[in-house]
């Protein structure tokens, strides 16, 4: 048999039974669609059999095209199982996103995904006793990682939200207050495992806030499977430099201020500090606990770990931010494959705020509010843009 014809018989094939899905697709009248259709099919068949016999000789234009379409039948069915396969996964688009516990050994998180063929953000949060939904017992109450993710199921783009080691949901994974930056980037990789095998998919994108953003940067460092990084109101400098800025910040700190200044000098040192005489506002910053972990982190210097995890990078920032600055997130993009993206109106705690202190910080209090406008759209562009 003349191959040209086979390829010319099966694009007709092919043809006509893509009539058909789309009319499936398009949800034309049930009984005209698929009749058109084949009438075309048939149609082309008894044409090409008749060349076909010329061509060969036989005497039974029919006989061939009866063997023809036992040749063709199993690309055409394919063909439909394809297009009705398609079909139904479109259909797929409006699954509402499920949420479901994932672990990662002792780590305790949530996953939310609408479809498993969803990139997946791993939202890491920022210092202290934040929690996986962005909230903490010392007097945070936004919800902004929740809402976050709520947002960004919307978009079908799947994240995992987490609990810090000995913390919530992770308390057995270990000492909240002995840790390292090491022991942090230990479990963003641990996390980076699990959701692979939770997802069966070789990306992950991390998101850092605040301090988070910084723990992320130095977990990508050499890690193939991370596909971008997003830094939301991270750190540009290093963080006794910004401990200090926060402190003469606020007029009600300058009783502590000299008490506060001498300390982290210490701590920058590498030397421990005695808290016996330390005024009491000041211990929960400088708890003898901690130590250890300011010594270990207060000298990294954000941009290098930047340069060092060598990923695409967003720099997401709030102009109204009053904990880090825009100034930080403009050193932060002098690093390579880095893109800033500054957000009219956005607090540290991701919400709309005025840059007044008082009414600043009262959004801190009220997790009703909603995300502030822009910030879902900027992370969405990027990981389409990095997928």
């Amino acid at each position: 048999m003349d191959v040209m014809l086979l390829v010319a018989l099966a694009g007709v094939v092919v043809g006509a039974m893509m009539l058909v899905v789309v009319a499936i697709a398009r949800g034309l009248d049930k009984s005209s669609a698929p009749k058109a259709a084949g009438e075309t099919t048939g149609k082309a068949l008894a044409k090409l059999a008749e060349t076909l016999a010329m061509q060969t000789g036989a005497a039974d234009p029919a006989k061939i095209g009866k063997q023809v379409q036992a040749v063709l039948f199993v690309v055409a069915g394919l063909f439909v199982l394809g297009g009705v396969a398609g079909f139904l996964s479109e259909m797929g688009e409006d699954a509402a996103p499920v949420a479901s516990e994932i672990n990662a050994g002792a780590l305790a998180g949530t996953l939310l995904s609408a479809r498993d063929r969803d990139p997946v953000v791993l939202i890491v949060p920022g210092s202290g006793p934040t929690d996986r939904d962005g909230n903490s017992p010392m007097g945070v109450a936004t919800d902004a990682y929740r809402l976050l993710a709520e947002a960004l199921a919307e978009e079908h783009i799947a994240t995992v939200r987490i609990d810090k080691r000995g913390m919530f949901g992770s308390e057995g994974a270990g000492d909240p207050n002995a840790v390292t930056p090491a022991d942090y980037v230990a479990d963003i990789h641990a996390w980076i495992d699990a959701i692979r095998q939770a997802r069966g998919s070789d990306c992950v994108f991390l998101l850092g806030h605040s301090e988070g953003a910084l723990m992320v940067s130095l977990a990508a460092e050499g890690r193939e499977d991370i596909y971008g990084l997003i830094l939301v109101a991270g750190m540009g400098r290093r963080m006794g430099e910004v401990i200090r800025e926060q402190l003469t910040a606020n007029p009600a700190n300058a009783p502590l201020l000299d008490q506060a200044m001498a300390a982290l000098t210490e701590l920058e040192a590498g030397r421990q500090v005695d808290v016996s005489a330390m005024h009491p506002a000041l211990v929960p910053l400088f708890a003898p606990q901690v130590q250890d972990y300011l010594i270990a982190t207060l000298n990294l210097d954000p941009v290098e770990a930047v340069n060092r995890a060598n990923k695409e990078t967003l720099i997401v920032q709030g102009k109204t931010d009053l904990q880090v600055s825009v100034e930080d997130a403009r050193l932060l993009n002098r690093a390579r494959k880095t893109k800033l993206q500054l957000i009219d109106g956005m607090n540290h705690v991701l919400k709309e705020a005025p840059a007044d202190r008082a009414a600043n910080l009262a959004t801190y209090l009220d997790p009703t509010l909603p995300l502030a406008p822009g910030l879902v759209r900027r992370i969405e562009d990027f990981v389409e843009d990095h997928d």
